[in-house]
């Protein structure tokens, strides 16, 4: 079951952060690539963690500032350019982040 939630997490992230590079007209492969792996680097660990060590907003919303942080930096390695990289990390994150609290109120709504 944990496997399936950490898929559950991921794969939307992943397909909710390229669509949103998309958007910012971001087409080199590379930094799209760049993109997924980053997202399997963070996303999985913190997700482990809130799942299995602590499940509280202050948790979640600093797990959420180190992850902007890293892949801020990761983009930067691709883009070579600071202000895009943390336009890309900000936006990336944020469009993620609040995508999956409405979805986990949608469900809670409906349950």
């Amino acid at each position: 079951m944990l496997i399936v939630n950490l898929l559950l997490a991921l794969i939307p992230t992943i397909v909710i952060e390229l669509g949103v590079l998309w958007l910012l007209r971001e087409r080199r492969r590379l930094v799209l690539w760049a993109s997924v792996v980053v997202n399997v680097l963070t996303n999985v660990p913190l997700n482990l963690f809130v799942h299995l060590v602590a499940n509280s907003w202050t948790i979640i919303a600093v797990g959420e500032l180190l992850v902007f942080g890293v892949e801020a930096l990761w983009y930067y390695l691709f883009t070579k350019e600071v202000r895009r990289a943390v336009v890309y990390s900000f936006l990336c994150n944020a469009v993620s982040f609040l995508t999956g609290v409405l979805a986990q109120l949608i469900v809670i709504y409906l349950l």
